[in-house]
């Protein structure tokens, strides 16, 4: 069952910790002589692949803990997670909140740092209608997933203490810029306290034009305990011009409302 970190020391994932023995063993081995470098350099490549591996793909939990439904009591409760990402966008932010409100419904909005401060308006708007506001990168940098230690730990930091400061509240949640991370993201998330969360379905809307093939991708196999994601910013636009999200969310919340599934924040299923 996912659960929300209890203290800041950072305890490597089993995978982690077989791969840094490898490496030991694999040195070992080559310091041996000529004959065990095959071996040594194939185990090596091996783990590489293994690594990479959990770096693109984002629901993945090899490199640490990683949500990809809510827990247990929450789906018991037929909670679902609506999670907006890449915002807040002067346009569509708003708007979202107005739909959101004439359903009931709850969100969490993964915001960027660096936007975050250029709309501070729109961030306390969706605090004071009773959303939660999570740490989604200072700069959505296109090669986060590249960063070494000291920087993914800026990059994040920086963004957890910028919108600390607008919200009024510290972020809990942590999601990955395109949901890509390095392997040491997870000692920087540890150390500010964050959890990282992925999803259970995505529709592709930042690229994906067609609203109904986004609302079908969401829909699909929809479950209580689902983490559904949508963007407010950088969201595709349909061929009249709108904003995929704003098309989709209004009959993804009608279609939650059908199937008796309450949209919560990640704080509330915690709860």
């Amino acid at each position: 069952m996912p659960q929300v970190r209890a203290d800041t020391t950072w305890r490597p994932t089993p995978f982690l910790q077989g791969s840094a023995a490898l490496h030991v063993a694999a040195a070992a081995g080559a310091a041996l002589g000529p004959e065990f470098w095959p071996w040594a350099l194939g185990a090596l490549a091996a783990n590489q692949a293994a690594i990479l591996a959990g770096v693109l793909l984002p629901r993945s939990s090899l490199l640490g803990p990683n949500w990809t439904r809510l827990p247990e009591p929450a789906a018991a409760r037929r909670a679902v997670a609506l999670t907006l990402d890449d915002g807040p966008d002067p346009e569509v932010t708003p708007q979202v909140l107005e739909v959101l409100a004439r359903h009931g419904a709850r969100a969490s909005f993964f915001c960027i740092g660096k936007r975050a401060a250029r709309h501070p308006e729109l961030v306390r708007a969706i605090v004071d209608a009773g959303h939660a506001v999570e740490n989604h990168s200072l700069r959505h940098h296109h090669a986060f997933a590249l960063l070494g230690p000291r920087r993914t730990l800026e990059e994040v930091g920086a963004a957890q203490d910028t919108l600390t400061s607008l919200a009024g509240t510290a972020p809990r949640f942590f999601r990955a810029p395109a949901g890509l991370r390095n392997p040491f993201l997870d000692l920087a998330l540890t150390r500010l306290g964050l959890q990282l969360v992925s999803w259970t379905r995505r529709g592709y809307d930042t690229r994906n034009s067609d609203a109904g093939d986004v609302l079908a991708r969401l829909t699909r196999g929809l479950a209580p305990g689902d983490i559904l994601l949508l963007h407010d910013g950088n969201a595709a636009r349909t061929a009249r011009g709108v904003p995929v999200a704003l098309e989709v969310l209004p009959r993804l919340l009608e279609t939650l409302a059908a199937a008796s599934l309450r949209p919560v924040t990640l704080r509330t299923a915690l709860d």
